[in-house]
């Protein structure tokens, strides 16, 4: 089966649009000038817009001429990273330590060459469709500020579904589409424990209470925690990325802090994680008469496409583009994503296209590298699927 094509002229459009939001990256909550570059292109459709109050956010609502009551979302996230970006390319960021390495650059093109293929066949929409361009995905999470400002109620009529795609630069051949029903991707949340002795010199440590030997034993303890009191089968990923204490050699500090990350697929096992992890700091900390405080900092949830959703998201993709481009994943991955937010509200499904250029994508850079690459021939394919799946989700009510 041959997927269908746009006109050549909306592929060089949403192909410049990439290539100009990728030479200037924007972080966070506040992308300006991505808001603006966003804004002109919607210019003239005939869209109903909100712009966010505490961030950089674009609403637009396309009212359907064939019937309404409805309504279905499509998301496209619109912030970059704090990385250096090591690539040769005529198109490079312009912006020092920032890149989209995460390939959001072609999120809002996608969306945006939704917009444009859904306003002319507006007579066809049984329904509206609201267009959610958010800002802050890499942090500290648009999708709930969104949320909290009335997303959902923009168009005044229920959301039967949303859907969301994300681009990556390794792992699978260029043109790929991959996903899984239920969970795809984990929750992630940060602890910092604080291991609290008693400063002294590192000659005398009977004199002391070190927090440092007490902090490694924790560390290692974690470790064993994750593979004796949780399921092999329900899978956790606990990560310690920091561990400070002390100032120098012969100085035995009065505290020493712990950083982790802690991954999970399940809002049960993630919960009770937190409580073994205070658990254990705590307790191994007073078997050496010291003390420890465990602060949670939590994260975005898991990421679950509902079985309905997905069904109908596979189905669509591979009428389009073809059984041979899509891939079904055997488990979920664990990065994290705010998309979430939205998912535990509305029916969603959340599908990855691979753009990487690569011969060999096993041995390509992955998202989030200084030189992770992203081939924009797949920015088309993604707006055809999400505009066909808004089209198709509302004609079936």
């Amino acid at each position: 089966m041959t997927a269908p094509t746009l006109p050549a002229g909306l592929i060089e459009n949403l192909i410049a649009i990439r290539r100009d939001l990728h030479r200037h990256p924007e972080l966070g909550l506040d992308n300006p000038r991505t808001q603006q570059r966003i804004l002109d292109e919607l210019d003239g459709l005939g869209l109903e817009i909100t712009l966010g109050e505490g961030l950089t956010s674009v609403v637009a609502v396309l009212r359907g001429g064939a019937g309404s009551g409805r309504a279905v979302l499509l998301r496209g996230d619109t912030d970059a990273l704090p990385v250096t970006e090591d690539l040769d390319v005529d198109y490079v960021s312009t912006r020092a330590g920032l890149m989209h390495a995460c390939g959001h650059d072609l999120h809002v093109a996608g969306l945006i060459g939704a917009a444009k293929l859904l306003a002319a066949r507006r007579a066809e929409l049984a329904g509206d469709v609201i267009f959610m361009f958010q800002p802050g995905e890499e942090g500290p999470g648009g999708a709930q500020i969104m949320l909290d400002e009335g997303l959902l109620e923009a168009a005044g009529v229920p959301v039967l579904a949303a859907y969301a795609l994300h681009v990556g630069s390794a792992g699978e051949a260029l043109g790929t589409w991959y996903g899984r029903p239920g969970p795809l991707m984990a929750a992630a949340d940060e602890a910092v424990i604080r291991v609290i002795g008693a400063g002294g010199h590192g000659s005398q440590p009977h004199l002391a209470k070190d927090p440092v030997p007490v902090a490694c034993e924790i560390v290692l303890a974690l470790q064993l925690m994750v593979t004796r009191q949780f399921n092999a089968m329900d899978p956790m990923v606990l990560t310690v990325g920091k561990i400070v204490g002390g100032t120098k050699d012969n100085i035995i500090p009065d505290d020493a802090t712990i950083e982790l990350t802690l991954r999970t697929f399940d809002e049960t096992q993630r919960l009770a994680a937190h409580d073994a992890v205070r658990r254990l700091a705590e307790g191994i900390a007073a078997a050496h008469g010291l003390r420890a405080e465990v602060e949670w900092l939590t994260g975005y949830p898991v990421t679950v496409n509902d079985a309905g959703e997905y069904a109908f998201l596979a189905e669509t993709a591979q009428e389009i583009f073809g059984p041979q481009r899509y891939v079904e994943m055997p488990h979920p991955e664990a990065g994290a994503e705010d998309f979430a937010f939205v998912a535990a509200q509305v029916p969603s499904a959340y599908v990855f296209l691979s753009a990487c250029p690569a011969e060999d994508p096993a041995s390509a850079a992955d998202n989030h590298s200084p030189r992770a690459h992203f081939d924009d021939s797949v920015v088309p394919d993604g707006a055809l699927l999400l505009a066909e799946l808004a089209l198709r989700r509302l004609a079936r009510g």
